[in-house]
């Protein structure tokens, strides 16, 4: 077994401005790892695989966690398809390889729950991995995500690193993307449940027939499980890490309209994808650590909504638009 992560460590949180990445900053901080690096998009451009070594190699951090990424929510996702696959591809491989040269300890890359196959046995399983064909409209994103799976793999294997994966059901909390035009669902419906309530409307519109099941973690949940991996030197390999229990997507649309004030029906477009109609992880191993989420969605989704409106998320939003 390699050393456990130590309070005076450096390290480095590649995406640390992003949702996953500045939960990871916040829980990191908040248990007393002082020593932490971060770069914005214009400090660093991961895809340019010269500055990631050269910055990995003067930096030398003795941990990385692997949160930078181009994400969306389904329609970026299908429209997107090139940027999806070229810039994941491009940002874990450099990253990856910057890290095994620089002599990285351990190495935690964030893969996604959409990489398991559409038709999945539930609850889904880490050994479920590439034992069916993807969803198409997230295949490309899929398909780098697995790429970074495999590469911390096979340099486990050929070079001797502890690199792992850890995969994430849906998650959700401060610094998400709000933007209607390539959010996620839920951050989506909050910002369309409020525009609808500030705009004097009744109705909530959601897409598909509303019965496809997802599961949903706060990001500082998530953030949580990721330091106790490095904290107790966790196995290399796949970490499914889940809530354990999922809803359909007309039950979240209510939850968000009930915490939101909009008082309606729902509409359903139907000339809309579903996507996947279930996707429930077993995080059976990750609770074996000792690790349990803290927040319930109801509360996690509230929190959420009131630190949109203190940030003004949805009026930048606006007028972005």
């Amino acid at each position: 077994m390699s050393d456990p992560i130590g309070k005076h460590s450096r390290i480095y949180v590649a995406g640390g401005r992003g949702m996953a990445g500045s939960a990871l900053v916040r829980a990191l901080r908040a248990r007393g790892y002082a020593n932490l690096v971060t770069r914005t998009h214009q400090q660093l451009d991961l895809t340019d695989q010269a500055a990631t070594r050269r910055f990995m190699r003067d930096m030398r951090p003795d941990y990385v966690f692997l949160a930078a990424a181009k994400v969306g929510g389904i329609l970026a996702n299908d429209t997107y398809r090139g940027d999806f696959i070229y810039q994941n591809l491009m940002i874990e491989a450099n990253v990856i390889q910057a890290a095994l040269e620089a002599g990285v300890r351990r190495l935690l890359f964030l893969g996604s729950s959409c990489v398991y196959p559409r038709d999945c046995p539930q609850p889904i399983r880490e050994q479920y991995l590439l034992s069916g064909p993807f969803e198409p409209t997230n295949e490309p994103y899929a398909v780098a995500k697995v790429a970074g799976i495999k590469l911390c793999e096979a340099f486990n294997r050929q070079h001797g690193t502890r690199y792992l994966s850890v995969m994430p059901c849906n998650l959700y909390g401060p610094y998400d993307n709000f933007d209607l035009r390539s959010s996620h669902l839920l951050p989506a419906l909050l910002h369309k449940a409020h525009r609808a309530r500030r705009n004097g409307g009744r109705d909530l519109e959601i897409w598909g027939s509303g019965t496809p099941r997802r599961e949903w973690l706060h990001v500082e949940d998530f953030a949580a499980a990721c330091v106790l991996l490095m904290e107790k030197d966790a196995e290399p390999g796949l970490w499914n890490v889940g809530a354990g229990e999922d809803l359909s997507v007309g039950e979240l649309a209510q939850m968000v309209m009930h915490i939101v004030g909009l008082e309606g029906e729902l509409r359903y477009d139907a000339s809309k994808p579903d996507g996947v109609m279930r996707k429930l992880l077993d995080s059976s191993r990750m609770r074996a650590l000792g690790w349990q989420p803290a927040t319930r969605l109801a509360q996690g989704i509230e929190r959420t909504y009131q630190w949109c409106l203190a940030n003004d998320v949805f009026e930048s939003e606006r007028a972005a638009a």
